[in-house]
């Protein structure tokens, strides 16, 4: 895994909050692990949105 150099802050309901961290403790794992994972497969899940953005011509002024 490339070094993690970037940090996100969110902010979220605190009993969201709460509830994740207690599963996350009950599986043993570490809440940034799980969030990052669940990143990695949002991404991957919706590479073709990317894509599409890419594929958007160059030129997309503003046409009147």
């Amino acid at each position: 895994m490339a070094g993690k150099d970037a940090g996100l802050r969110i902010r979220v309901e605190r009993g969201l909050r709460d509830d994740f961290l207690e599963i996350c403790r009950a599986q043993d794992r570490p809440a940034a692990q799980v969030i990052r994972e669940f990143m990695r497969r949002y991404v991957s899940e919706n590479e073709a949105v990317r894509e599409a953005g890419r594929k958007l011509p160059a030129d997309r002024g503003d046409q009147r």
